[in-house]
C-alpha cells in the first residue's frame, strides 16, 4: 500500500482553489481502473476525518453508500461491511464489499478488499494541510476491478460520474458541520 497517498497536483499545488474536485482515471493492465479524486475543503482535517471514519453512518451521509457498518474494531484496523449503488439513467447495480481499513490519524485511511463484488478494490483517503490551518486537501484513490462483467469504459464512466458527487458532498457536510460547531462555541 505504500505510495497510495503520495498524490501531488500539477505545479506542486496542495489545494484546488476553485473548490471543485479534480478527477483522473487511468486504465491499467487486466481491466483494472485506477481512479483518483481530490478536493480542497475549508476545514481542518478533524471534521473530515470524523465524517469518513463514522463507518456506521456513512450510508446517511455519503451518496452512493446504501449501507455501512463496522464489523470488527482492532484499534487502528477495522473491518467494514458496505453496500453501494451506482448506475446510468434507469439502470442501477448494487455492489457489496468487506474492507479492511487501516486508520493513520490524521493523515490517511487505507482500505483493502477482504471480499465482495470486486476482484480488486484497494486504495486510500488522504488528508493534507492546505494553505491555512483551516483548509485541508482531501484525496481518494483506488484500483478497482469488478468481479462481474463490466467493460472498463463503463467502470471508468461510473467513477467519473460518482466521485465528484461524493467529494462535493463530503466538502459541503464537513464545512457545514465545522461552521455550525464554530457558531455554537
Amino acid at each position: 500500500m505504500a505510495g497510495l497517498h503520495d498524490m501531488t497536483l500539477p505545479e506542486g499545488r496542495k489545494t484546488l482553489p476553485d473548490g471543485n474536485p479534480r478527477i483522473e482515471l487511468t486504465y491499467r493492465d487486466d481491466g483494472v481502473i485506477h481512479a483518483e479524486g481530490s478536493i480542497s475543503i475549508n476545514t481542518p482535517a478533524d471534521p473530515i476525518w470524523n465524517l469518513l471514519s463514522d463507518y456506521n453512518n456513512l450510508s446517511s451521509t455519503i451518496p452512493k453508500v446504501t449501507s455501512s457498518r463496522l464489523v470488527e474494531d482492532h484499534g487502528s484496523f477495522k473491518i467494514i461491511d458496505q453496500t453501494g449503488r451506482s448506475g446510468i439513467l434507469f439502470i442501477e447495480k448494487s455492489v457489496h464489499v468487506v474492507l479492511k481499513v487501516q486508520e493513520k490519524y490524521p493523515e490517511a485511511l487505507f482500505f483493502d478488499l477482504v471480499e465482495g463484488d470486486f476482484t480488486i478494490y484497494n486504495g486510500s483517503w488522504s488528508f493534507r494541510p492546505g494553505r491555512t490551518e483551516k483548509e485541508t486537501f482531501v484525496s481518494w484513490q483506488a484500483d478497482v476491478k469488478p468481479a462481474f462483467f463490466a467493460p472498463p469504459f463503463l467502470v471508468s464512466f461510473l467513477q467519473h460520474q460518482d466521485l465528484p458527487v461524493v467529494l462535493k458532498t463530503i466538502k459541503e457536510l464537513a464545512e457545514s458541520r465545522y461552521n455550525n460547531k464554530k457558531t455554537e462555541s
